[in-house]
């Protein structure tokens, strides 16, 4: 199976080899690694592996704890190896091409490029709050967020957090899920993307770079589809209301 694992370490020679070995050693075929970010002597690396189904991830957890200094941030099962910036232009190139289903190729297609689980677009009325900490099952009603689309693997029914006032950001969910989530700027629509843990395994929140990579796609997508997003935030008219 395909694991995703984060790792905080000294921004030094010879210490992102120790990892790599570690890795190796403990039975992982690294397939490929992404610096998240370099700064003030530390760096944070993410590390794609290819990992016995069989095994325990223990001695793997246990032998990155014990080169110094480094930290293990999550370790959580990927669908697919993260891909690079480069495949942003392509996916949207291919929502330019078909924008009558745009934003469901956007939502289809975000888990895969940021090794989540999966991704909804929701409306969220501009009077929604809920207490701090607490979720809301998006689609019900008393005027709670309404999904206009959700990723195959997307649970049902779908819980949210509060994401009032919407701005892109990280942010906890229900217990085991870690959320990303970015405003479309079009009366309230918003991108959700989820990590979940599972197979006790511990998924990372998303970082920042993370966060800003979801975000621009987000703002290009509403660029390219604009009105076909306001007809989906469109309240329904008052006779289908009634």
């Amino acid at each position: 199976m395909l694991l995703r694992v984060r790792v905080t370490l000294p921004d030094r020679p010879g210490t992102l080899g120790q990892v790599a070995r570690t890795l190796g050693v403990a039975g992982a075929d690294i397939v490929q690694v992404v610096v998240l970010e370099r700064l003030g002597g530390r760096a944070v690396d993410d590390f794609t592996v290819v990992w016995p189904g069989a095994s325990r991830v223990d001695r793997l957890l246990a032998g990155l704890a014990a080169i110094p200094g480094v930290q293990v941030n999550g370790m959580w099962r990927a669908i697919g190896a993260p891909t690079s910036g480069g495949q942003d232009a392509e996916l949207l190139a291919q929502v330019a091409a078909n924008p009558g289903d745009g934003l469901a190729t956007l939502v289809d297609a975000v888990p895969g490029l940021l090794a989540a689980d999966w991704a909804a677009a929701a409306v969220v009325p501009a009077d929604w709050a809920v207490r701090s900490g607490s979720t809301t099952a998006a689609g019900d009603t008393g005027g709670e967020p309404a999904v206009a689309y959700a990723s195959w693997r997307a649970p049902t029914p779908l819980r949210l957090p509060e994401v009032t006032p919407l701005r892109a950001r990280a942010m906890p969910g229900p217990t085991g899920t870690h959320f990303a989530a970015a405003p479309f700027g079009r009366a309230g629509l918003v991108l959700m993307v989820a990590r979940v843990d599972a197979e006790g395994l511990t998924a990372a929140n998303f970082h920042v770079t993370e966060v800003d990579r979801i975000a621009q796609l987000v703002r290009a997508a509403a660029v390219i589809l604009g009105d076909r997003l306001d007809l989906i935030t469109a309240p329904p008219p008052a006779a289908a209301r009634s």
